[in-house]
C-alpha cells in the first residue's frame, strides 16, 4: 500500500542521507533507487492496455529481455518527480544533515515536472486504470486537455505503439512520457476550495471512506470540455486528501442527466469499481419522460451504436450495424410505469452496456425520444404540454454497486430534479408506483 509523503526518512547509521527531493504528493519517500523499466526513452519500454473486440493489446516483456537499470536520482525518479538521471547524484552527509526534518517532511506545493524523456512503470493498484487517468495521477497539475492532446498525436508510447486515451493499463508495463510543461496557475484562494468541498457534500447520497456517491445536478458536467470552467471533477480537487490523492470518477452521466454519479476516494477503489462496472456487476436504474406510449409496454432494446457526424464539440450516435466501423453492441431494458392519456410516458430503463447516449438514442430508436432532449428529439408538428420545462428529463434514478472493499452492495436512489418533480406534479404521477423493471432479465 503507498502511502503519504507525511516524512522523509532519517538516515541509517553509517550510511550517507540521501538528499530530500521534493515528491509527488501521494508517493511514499523511498530509500532505495526508484523503480523504471528499462528503455532509451524512443517508445521501447512495455506498456500498453487490453482491449476487446480486437484491439490492440501491446506484448509484455519477455523474462529476460532486457535488464533493468538501476537509477538513482537527487532531485526526483522516474515517477514524475523530475527527471530520471542514469548517473549518481550525490550530496555531502553535513549537507543532508544541516536539513532540519520539518523541511525534509514537508508536502511541496507544486509538483516537479520531467524536463526529458521518462519511461514509468504501472504498479499494481495502478491496473485497470486509462491511461489519460494514470497520467492525470502522476501529474496532477497537468490539464487533462494537455494529457489528451499529448497522447492522441502519439507522443505518450506504449510498447513502442501509439494508444489511446481510454486505454486500460496492466501492472509492469512501461509508459514512454515525453518532456512535460506545467502551465503554472495561481492557487485557488481556501475560501473557493471550502465552497466547492461544502457543494460536493450537499449533494452526497453515500459516504465513507472509499467512495462517494453524489446526485449530480442537472446541467453540471462530470468532465471539463471546450468552454467548461465548472464540472465535477475540477470540483473534486478540493477533496484532495492529506496524501495527495484526488476522488476519482468512475463512470459518466451526460451534462443534463441528474442523479447518481459514483466517485472513487482511493485509487484502489478506482480500480474495484472500474472492474465492477466493466464486469457489468453494477446494476443501474433511470426514469425518463417519453413522447408518447409505447405499444409493447414491457421490452428490450438491442441495436449496434456508432458516433454519426457531428458538429465541433458535439457527439451523436447513430443505430448501426454489426461490422460497421466503430459500431458497438447496446442493450437496454424499459418498461411504462405510469403515463399520461397518449401524450407522455413515465419509463423506466435499465441499460446492461455503457454506451455514449445509450438511452437518449434508444428511446429515439423506438419512436419514443425523451422530453427535452435538443439532439435525439424529432417528432413532427409535437408541442410541449403546458407548465412543463424544455429540459431533458432523465434522472440516473438508481444505483447498485458493490463496495471495493466488503464487497457488499451499497444500494443508492437520487430523488426528482427540480425541473421532473415539476413534471411529476403537473401529470399527477406517484414516485412510490410499483416499477416492473425491477424483476426484468438480467441479461
Amino acid at each position: 500500500m503507498r502511502r503519504g509523503n507525511g516524512g522523509g526518512r532519517q538516515p541509517d547509521k553509517g550510511r550517507p542521507a540521501r538528499p530530500a527531493g521534493p515528491l509527488r504528493p501521494h508517493t511514499k519517500a523511498r530509500a532505495t533507487t526508484p523503480r523504471v523499466r528499462a528503455g532509451s526513452g524512443d517508445g521501447s519500454a512495455t506498456d500498453g492496455e487490453p482491449k476487446r473486440g480486437g484491439e490492440f493489446k501491446p506484448p509484455r516483456a519477455k523474462a529476460g529481455s532486457g535488464s533493468r537499470p538501476r537509477i538513482s536520482s537527487g532531485r526526483g525518479s522516474a515517477r514524475g518527480e523530475g527527471p530520471a538521471k542514469t548517473t549518481e547524484t550525490s550530496l555531502r552527509p553535513a549537507q543532508a544533515a544541516a536539513k532540519p526534518a520539518e523541511a525534509r517532511e514537508a508536502a511541496p506545493s507544486a509538483v516537479p515536472l520531467p524536463t526529458g524523456v521518462q519511461i514509468l512503470s504501472v504498479e499494481p493498484d495502478e491496473a485497470g486504470m486509462r491511461l489519460d487517468r494514470f497520467l492525470l495521477g502522476r501529474f496532477p497539475g497537468l490539464a487533462q486537455t494537455h494529457i489528451q492532446r499529448i497522447v492522441r498525436k502519439g507522443e505518450v508510447r506504449v510498447s513502442g505503439h501509439r494508444a489511446k486515451p481510454s486505454d486500460r493499463l496492466e501492472a509492469g508495463w512501461g509508459i514512454r512520457v515525453p518532456p512535460l510543461k506545467l502551465d503554472q496557475k495561481p492557487e485557488r484562494p481556501q475560501s473557493e476550495s471550502e465552497a466547492d468541498e461544502a457543494f460536493l457534500r450537499s449533494l452526497a447520497l453515500f459516504e465513507d471512506d472509499d467512495m462517494l456517491v453524489i446526485n449530480k445536478p442537472f446541467g453540471l458536467a462530470v468532465q471539463g470540455g471546450s468552454g467548461m470552467t465548472r464540472h465535477v471533477d475540477g470540483l473534486l480537487e478540493s477533496m484532495r486528501s492529506r496524501d495527495g490523492q484526488k476522488p476519482r470518477l468512475v463512470h459518466r452521466l451526460d451534462k443534463d442527466t441528474a442523479g447518481c454519479l459514483v466517485i472513487a476516494k482511493t485509487r484502489f477503489a478506482a480500480a474495484a469499481l472500474a472492474k465492477s462496472f466493466r464486469s457489468r456487476t453494477t446494476r443501474k436504474i433511470y426514469w425518463a419522460i417519453v413522447a408518447g406510449v409505447p405499444r409493447v409496454r414491457q421490452g428490450r432494446v438491442s441495436t449496434y451504436l456508432a458516433r454519426g457526424e457531428s458538429g465541433e464539440n458535439e457527439t451523436r450516435m447513430e443505430v448501426a450495424r454489426h461490422g460497421d466501423d466503430g459500431a458497438s453492441h447496446a442493450l437496454t431494458y424499459y418498461a411504462v410505469i405510469d403515463q399520461a392519456a397518449q401524450k407522455l410516458a413515465w419509463l423506466s430503463l435499465k441499460p446492461v452496456t455503457g454506451r455514449t447516449h445509450q438511452l437518449r438514442a434508444h428511446a429515439a430508436h423506438i419512436g419514443h425520444p425523451i422530453v427535452g432532449d435538443p439532439k435525439y428529439f424529432d417528432v413532427e408538428n409535437w408541442e410541449l404540454p403546458g407548465g412543463i420545462q424544455n429540459r431533458l428529463h432523465l434522472l440516473a434514478r438508481r444505483i447498485v454497486v458493490p463496495h471495493p472493499r466488503t464487497g457488499r452492495p451499497v444500494d443508492v436512489t437520487a430523488p426528482l430534479p427540480p425541473h421532473m418533480q415539476q413534471t411529476f406534479n403537473l401529470l399527477g404521477l406517484d414516485v412510490s408506483r410499483y416499477d416492473p423493471i425491477e424483476e426484468s432479465p438480467e441479461a
